[in-house]
C-alpha cells in the first residue's frame, strides 16, 4: 500500500520535472533565437546582399526565366528592370524586350525624391544601377532599426519589390497617403519628408 503511494509521489514529481525542464529548454532556446536574429540583422547588409541583376541577351533564348512584379493589371515590370504592358510578358514571366513598347529602367511618373506613381516604375527606377548608392543606405538604416522585412530580402530585385510597395512611411493617420500622386517610394525618406526638405 505504501509502495503505491510512493510511486504516485514520484510519478508526480518525475512529470513536474519533465514539465519544468522543457519550459526552461523553450526559454533558454528562445532567448538564443532573438540574439541570433539581432546580431544577424546587425551585420553589414552588403555581404549577403546579391547586387547582381539577371542579364539575358534576348528573350527568344528557351532557358530564361524572369521573375516578375506579378500584381499589375496594365503593367509588369520583370527582374531585368524592364517594364511592359501586360500583354507583353512571355511564358518565361520576362518582359518582351524586342517590343517597342517595353522600356529598361524606367523612371516614368517618379520624383527626383525617390516616389513614383506607378508601382511598377517605381521597381523599374529602383533597379536601375545607379541607384545602388541609395538602396545601400536604405539598407543600412533598415539594419540600424532591425527591420526585419529588409533583412529577409537577398537580392536587387527583391528589395525593389519589398521598397516599392505602399508601406507605413507612406501613410498619416493610418487612413490617407502623404503624397497620393506619388505613394511608392525606393529611396530612404518617405514622400512627406522629401517635400519638407525641399520647401524649406
Amino acid at each position: 500500500m505504501w509502495h503505491t503511494a510512493l510511486i504516485r509521489f514520484l510519478r508526480r514529481r518525475i512529470i513536474l520535472g519533465l514539465i519544468l525542464t522543457f519550459s526552461f529548454s523553450y526559454c533558454i532556446f528562445s532567448y538564443v533565437g532573438k540574439i541570433a536574429t539581432k546580431h544577424y540583422l546587425l551585420e553589414e547588409p552588403s555581404l549577403s546582399f546579391g547586387w547582381t541583376l539577371q542579364q539575358h541577351n534576348s528573350t527568344n533564348d528557351a532557358d530564361i526565366n524572369c521573375r516578375n512584379s506579378v500584381q499589375g493589371k496594365v503593367l509588369i515590370a520583370d527582374d531585368r528592370g524592364f517594364t511592359c504592358p501586360r500583354h507583353e510578358v512571355l511564358l518565361t514571366g520576362c518582359c518582351n524586350d524586342d517590343s517597342t513598347a517595353v522600356i529598361q529602367y524606367s523612371c516614368e511618373t517618379c520624383k527626383p525624391n525617390n516616389c513614383c506613381a506607378i508601382y511598377e516604375y517605381c521597381i523599374s527606377c529602383c533597379l536601375h544601377p545607379d541607384k545602388k548608392d541609395v538602396l545601400e543606405t536604405v539598407l543600412g538604416k533598415a539594419t540600424e532599426q532591425n527591420n526585419v522585412l529588409f533583412a529577409s530580402v537577398t537580392d536587387h530585385f527583391e528589395l525593389c519589390l519589398a521598397k516599392c510597395r505602399t508601406n507605413s512611411q507612406s501613410v498619416q493617420h493610418e487612413n490617407s497617403y502623404k503624397d497620393p500622386r506619388a505613394k511608392h517610394c525606393y529611396g530612404e525618406l518617405a514622400p512627406h519628408a522629401n517635400n519638407i526638405e525641399n520647401e524649406v
